[in-house]
Parts: structure tokens; C-alpha cells; sequence
């Protein structure tokens, strides 16, 4: 699929055909996204919660109560639901891991020093937003809403539908998982399947800023 008919098919899709599973291999390619993301300095501060099961499914859905009832049915019709997770901190362990991983994969075979100016870099703009900014949490966050974005664009190019879900209790996922125990905290999620015949917003059509609206050209 070319990016601008991929692009014009997605929407927000608000009923999913419950009968409709996600082929594995597709399933693949969505964790293919997640995990490859960009994030500033490649420091990586995130952790995916994936439910395709009915049981796994129904406890992500016990943040979607109350004011966020509406979106109960999306995440149970769904093929599969991503919470995405950002880290409350970046510690020292979580740095070494990034830069054994980046060592792993060969990034420093070539220039061996060049690992210590990765660790230094990233450490940088780290101490920058801890001691400066005094925004890390935000800044982890703005990582994983950059990963949202690619993925909600890799499952259009996939031919999946797809609905970004803010509409949820954060705090009541973070104790369904246990995740401030592990120095993470809920921040979105993302249901994915296959439209429903009774999605009224699958025949809208798509509304966006004119060109000229958005466009400074130099």
C-alpha cells in the first residue's frame, strides 16, 4: 500500500469485528514497530502490554470504566490492544542495558570509543532534563508518543485498523499490572483489528487544515 492511500484508508476506528483475528505474521511486523522506534538518543524508556486474549483484553478494560466506558467495547472487540508504558526514570541500570545492547549489535566495532561518547551523550540530555528542564517524566513520555505515532502509521501501511485510546484510567491500569513497582507508569494505549460494518466513522470522510494553514516553506 503507498503511503498517501495508507494514510487517506486510517482513521479512528470506533467498532471492531469481533470475529476477526490479526494473522500472526502481521503480529510480527506490529512488534517489528514498536520495539524499532526512534527515541531521543535511542535511550528507549518504554514497555508494551500486549492483550489479545479475552482474559488479557478484559483486565485492560478495567481502565475503561466510568467517564471512559465509551471505550470498553473497542479494547474487548479488538484483535489485539498495545498499553503503552513509559518509564517513571532513566537509571543507571536501564543505561547500561541500552548501551550493552547497542554494543551487542555492533554500533561501536568499528570506533571502540565511540561508545563512550554514546553513554555521555545520553547522559547529557538526561541530566539536562533532570537538573534543567526538571521535566523527565515528560520528556520520557514525549518518547513513547513518538512511537505511537510510527506505529499507528506502520498499521495503515499493514492494512490494519487502528484507534489511539488517551480515554483511559492510567492509575487503575498502573496497580491492574504492577507497573509503578517496576519504575513505569501507564500512558496510552492502542486497539487494533479490522473495522466493523457498524463503524459509523469508517464512511466520513478524512478533515484536515488546508495546506496553506499548516505550510511555511523557506
Amino acid at each position: 500500500m503507498q503511503l498517501i492511500e495508507a494514510l487517506q484508508r486510517r482513521y479512528a476506528t470506533k467498532a471492531f469485528d469481533a470475529t476477526k483475528k490479526l494473522p500472526e505474521t502481521v503480529v510480527e511486523q506490529l512488534f517489528a514497530l514498536l520495539r524499532l522506534s526512534p527515541s531521543s538518543t535511542n535511550i528507549q524508556p518504554w514497555h508494551f502490554i500486549v492483550a489479545s486474549t479475552d482474559e488479557g483484553k478484559a483486565r485492560l478494560a478495567q481502565g475503561a470504566g466510568g467517564n471512559y466506558s465509551y471505550n470498553a467495547g473497542k479494547i474487548l472487540n479488538a484483535s489485539h490492544v498495545v498499553l503503552f508504558c513509559a518509564r517513571t526514570q532513566i537509571d543507571d541500570a536501564h543505561l547500561q542495558k541500552v548501551l550493552a545492547a547497542e554494543e551487542r549489535d555492533g554500533r561501536f566495532a568499528s570506533a571502540p570509543e565511540v561508545k563512550a561518547a554514546a553513554h555521555n551523550t545520553r547522559l547529557a540530555y538526561l541530566n539536562e532534563h533532570k537538573f534543567t528542564k526538571k521535566d523527565v517524566p515528560h520528556w520520557l513520555e514525549k518518547q513513547v508518543y513518538l512511537n505511537m505515532g510510527s506505529f499507528l502509521l506502520g498499521a495503515g501501511l499493514l492494512g490494519i485498523d487502528a484507534v489511539p485510546l488517551e480515554g483511559i484510567d492510567q492509575t487503575i491500569l498502573d496497580a491492574e499490572f504492577g507497573l509503578n513497582e517496576r519504575d513505569l507508569t501507564a500512558i496510552t494505549a492502542v486497539a487494533l483489528g479490522y473495522r466493523a460494518e457498524t463503524d459509523f466513522n469508517a464512511a466520513l470522510p478524512k478533515s484536515r487544515l488546508a495546506a496553506e494553514d499548516i505550510f511555511t516553506v523557506i
